[in-house]
């Protein structure tokens, strides 16, 4: 199994506002490398007769947020390449999933806010998520090593959320 988790984003700010060299960089490292490791792995994979790509994206990939435009949009390119070669390897027993995580408490945590990390500003976000709580590293880890699973083995093209019933309601 592979999974592409490499990701980064421009702060949460106006898609205008955005410089060419911010676009670049998220589709550099949001959608390219995804290209790159298809590249690579898929003729190993192939000679195995089995494999399984992981792709991690965003909730944002199919439900845009306010200041995330670009971003967004690179995830959502992840979503439909993944849909893509999940359809074109299936010949070879390659499969290939999308795991779409809500914002989550990392590193990148003030630039998807588009604010400083504050208790106030995150209850602002976490009032949005059902479950009242932000996606944690553990939550996509379970879920990548469920969808490697010989337990998915049936499982290909499909987009897994774990956001805390956000996209739901």
């Amino acid at each position: 199994a592979v999974v592409n988790n490499a990701g980064t984003t421009h702060l949460n700010k106006p898609a205008g506002e955005v410089t060419e060299a911010e676009f670049d960089r998220l589709y550099q490292v949001n959608v390219k490398s995804l290209f790159h490791m298809n590249r690579l792995v898929s003729p190993v994979f192939r000679q195995q007769g089995a494999g399984v790509f992981v792709n991690v994206a965003s909730t944002t990939g199919v439900r845009p947020g306010p200041g995330l435009c670009w971003y967004s949009a690179s995830k959502g390119a992840v979503i439909t390449a993944s849909k893509g070669l999940a359809l074109e390897l299936a010949k070879d027993g390659i499969r290939v999933c999308v795991i779409n995580p809500m914002i989550g408490e990392t590193p990148m945590l003030a630039q998807f806010m588009g604010m400083p990390d504050t208790p106030d500003n995150r209850q602002r976000f976490l009032a949005r998520i059902p479950l009242g709580r932000f996606t944690r590293p553990e939550d996509v880890a379970e879920a990548v090593v469920y969808l490697a699973s010989d337990a998915a083995a049936y499982t290909t093209g499909e987009q897994f959320v774990i956001d805390g019933g956000y996209t739901k309601f």
